[in-house]
């Protein structure tokens, strides 16, 4: 399950009226609303899952809350992931076998960061491969169980 965090700024003017759509209300616009989105991954070992990604995903550890902690921020490349310490909620019972992804990284190239992860040992659900969609993508399963697709555009999108 992910939580977003939302930054949202203050809202300048309002879209055009939605004619025709049931419910629907106009959305708010400025020049640069939304800012980032981080997920929160619920986890029950805020240090293990901390090193897992530090030495395995490359990220850098930006702060814990608490001793022991109860919560934790990881970036890489100016991207955030948050944990916090809880009980995860149970998984589907489908989860790898339909491949119900947590989170979708885009990256720069694929290719390269596959290899680097394929070195540290990283676990693949899925290896890389070129999609339907025209990106170039892997799925990897982290220390908690959750899936991270990591993928990059190829410009090629198949029909």
């Amino acid at each position: 399950m992910i939580i977003a965090y939302v930054a949202i700024f203050r809202a300048r003017r309002t879209a055009p009226p939605t004619e025709g759509v049931s419910g629907a209300r106009p959305l708010l616009y400025t020049d640069r609303m939304v800012r980032q989105i981080a997920p929160v991954f619920f986890t029950r070992d805020i240090p293990a899952t901390l090193a897992y990604y530090e030495t395995r995903l490359g990220f850098a550890c930006l702060g814990t809350w608490q001793d022991p902690p109860v919560y934790a921020i990881v970036a890489r490349d100016g991207q955030a992931i948050h944990f916090r310490r809880a009980e995860p909620p149970p998984a589907h019972p489908d989860k790898y076998e339909e491949e119900l992804l947590d989170a979708y990284v885009f990256v720069e190239d694929a290719d390269a960061l596959h290899g680097a992860y394929a070195a540290k040992g990283v676990e693949f659900t899925r290896e890389l491969a070129d999609t339907p969609w025209g990106s170039r993508e892997f799925v990897v399963k982290d220390c908690g169980g959750r899936l991270l697709a990591f993928g990059s555009d190829t410009g090629a999108a198949h029909s």
